[in-house]
């Protein structure tokens, strides 16, 4: 892969540092060099121009979140405050896209990802996939309890029926099985 950026080269717990700060935007880049000096003298601290273009990349990120925070907003509030299906399909669309993005802007600036950046992706996926099979299973429950509940009305009403057309039982069995599929 190409080379990896000066903060990216940096521990863990610098890279965490660097990206709660820039995420919190409460520093300037100059403020923020003389912070991680403080904080981590025996790493080198990264130029103003290495920590704009890493701000560059947080702020775009965040942006995505806003808009996936906005849309999910939108639906909740077009739908209500029931988390439905569709909600549903948004939550398990909205991960499978931030994780996609991500990857891709790994990729894209040939940076490396390391195991921990491999994992997330692999839980954030698992994730998602298990929230749309989850919707799926859900709805499936709910179509068969409203055909058991429909078939069990037919048939309270196929009773009532054949009793006012004196209907014997071979007759009512006639329909119960071939027309309305019960007990078949």
């Amino acid at each position: 892969m190409g080379r990896k950026s000066t903060i990216d080269q940096r521990s863990d717990e610098f890279r965490k540092h660097v990206f709660r700060a820039l995420r919190e935007n409460r520093l300037t880049l100059d403020e923020l060099r003389a912070e991680l000096e403080a904080e981590f003298p025996d790493e080198p601290t990264p130029s103003r121009s290495a920590l704009g273009r890493h701000r560059a990349s947080v702020e775009e990120m965040i942006s995505h979140e806003r808009e996936m925070a906005a849309a999910a907003e939108a639906l909740v509030g077009e739908l209500g405050e029931d988390f439905d299906a569709k909600s549903g399909a948004l939550l398990a669309q909205a991960v499978t896209t931030l994780t996609s993005r991500y990857a891709m802007g790994k990729l894209q600036s040939n940076a490396e990802m390391d195991i921990g950046d491999v994992l997330d992706l692999a839980r954030a996926a698992k994730t998602a996939q298990e929230a749309r099979s989850l919707n799926l299973k859900e709805r499936k429950e709910v179509e068969r309890l409203a055909r058991e509940k429909l078939l069990a009305e037919q048939d309270e009403k196929l009773k009532i029926a054949a009793k006012a057309q004196g209907m014997d039982e071979d007759q009512v069995d006639f329909w119960r099985r071939k027309v309305l599929g019960i007990g078949a």
